[in-house]
């Protein structure tokens, strides 16, 4: 394993990573996809569509053959937003916020590229859980600091997020991409956070999971959006990319705290 400089800042995703939202985005899009007779969309077309925006809803309809416009297709989705009222937590989420949370040395943030005011509405319930990630350092895929910049699976969310971090750093050291650890649950998401120079923690949906068995390494070099071929070996332990920059962790109840320098109390 490479030497790795110390984690100095530690960045969220949100939907599928610290709360079940993408469940709920699925659905969404099935009640659309339904209303044409067409079939639920299966994790092997949602990994190409989580995180991507407009291009993830254009990889769903040419999918699904669905004969309307994308506009039209994201409008209908859009407007089904009261049953993300009811997301709910992912397990270990509370506990491992709190625990890094009380290292001092340790800067905590969110890089989504959801709303704003959508993730208010998904999160309003969880703010005793969520309010130890400050609001300064939360970038959103709508916020004026991302306007010009592209989405994921480019690097440009995690660097604006970084930037926000440093600039509200009070003296001392900038902190450098490498000393950041991305929290990620999409392929889109893996690939960007590799782009912007971090390290990677993938914690996929087990269905996303269960589609690239096999060839968890070609998500974690991110290389998954450019290849659907190649497998890996069954082998014990974790499951990390050739170079050291991104490991697989099932749940974040399971988050491997010194393997990353950063032990704290459980």
């Amino acid at each position: 394993m490479p030497d790795f400089p110390p984690i100095r800042a530690c960045i969220f995703d949100v939907d599928g990573l610290l709360i079940n939202s993408e469940d709920i985005y699925s659905q969404t899009m099935n009640n659309v996809l339904h209303e044409y007779g067409l079939p639920d969309i299966p994790w092997s077309v949602k990994a190409m569509q989580q995180s991507r925006g407009r291009q993830g809803f254009i990889n769903v309809m040419q999918w699904a053959n669905l004969p309307i416009p994308v506009s039209e297709f994201q409008s209908k989705v859009n407007a089904q937003r009261a049953p993300f009222q009811n997301c709910e937590l992912l397990p270990g989420v509370p506990q491992l916020l709190h625990n890094l949370s009380q290292r001092a040395d340790l800067h905590l943030a969110i890089a989504s590229s959801a709303e704003r005011d959508f993730f208010k509405l998904k999160t309003d319930r969880f703010q005793s859980v969520l309010g130890v990630i400050p609001e300064a350092h939360r970038v959103f895929g709508h916020d004026p600091s991302m306007e010009g910049c592209q989405g994921k699976p480019a690097p440009d969310i995690f660097l604006q997020t970084l930037k926000r971090i440093n600039d509200s750093l009070v003296g001392g050291e900038q902190i450098q991409p490498e000393q950041c650890l991305v929290f990620e649950d999409s392929i889109a998401g893996v690939e960007a956070g590799r782009a912007a120079g971090m390290r990677v923690v993938w914690v996929p949906h087990p269905g996303l999971l269960e589609v690239y068995k096999g060839r968890e390494e070609l998500v974690l070099g991110g290389l998954a959006t450019c290849s659907s071929e190649g497998e890996i070996e069954e082998r014990g332990g974790p499951i990390v990319a050739k170079d050291g920059r991104a490991r697989l962790v099932t749940s974040l109840e399971d988050f491997p705290y010194k393997d990353y320098g950063l032990g704290v109390a459980g």
